[in-house]
């Protein structure tokens, strides 16, 4: 194995999804596809080393909790600057829970969640 392709997202609604992920934070559009078939959108972003898929699908089930639902536990990024990414979050509207120190990397982080809760983190990373 040589690294992550993409990780795939299942959205409520695509255009309130499509927004946050491309225009709040900023990935952009790679290709965007009507699957006419699934009465599916598929929508692949540029997420540097990874590519997001999101999707659209008529009525997908809820997350069952957040965040220790089996399975994916959550999507973290990589950021230069955490004050500055959480700053730009919040005057977005988008609500940043504390900003907390990993004990292992002595890394900063926080959590958000995308317009369905999925829970993302931001990552601080100073190379």
């Amino acid at each position: 194995m040589r690294g992550i392709h993409h990780i795939a997202i299942i959205c409520s609604d695509y255009q309130r999804s499509r927004r946050f992920y491309t225009e709040i934070l900023g990935f952009p559009v790679v290709r965007e596809v009507w699957r006419e078939e699934r009465q599916s959108w598929k929508c692949d972003l540029d997420a540097g080393n990874a590519q997001i898929e999101l999707f659209s699908f008529p009525a997908p089930p809820r997350r069952p909790t957040r965040p220790e639902a089996c399975g994916l536990r959550h999507l973290a990024f990589c950021v230069q600057d955490l004050d500055d990414e959480v700053a730009r979050l919040e005057a977005a509207g988008i609500e940043c829970e504390p900003v907390r120190v990993d004990p292992y990397t002595e890394r900063r982080f926080t959590f958000f969640a995308d317009p369905d809760a999925l829970p993302l983190e931001l990552y601080e990373d100073a190379r």
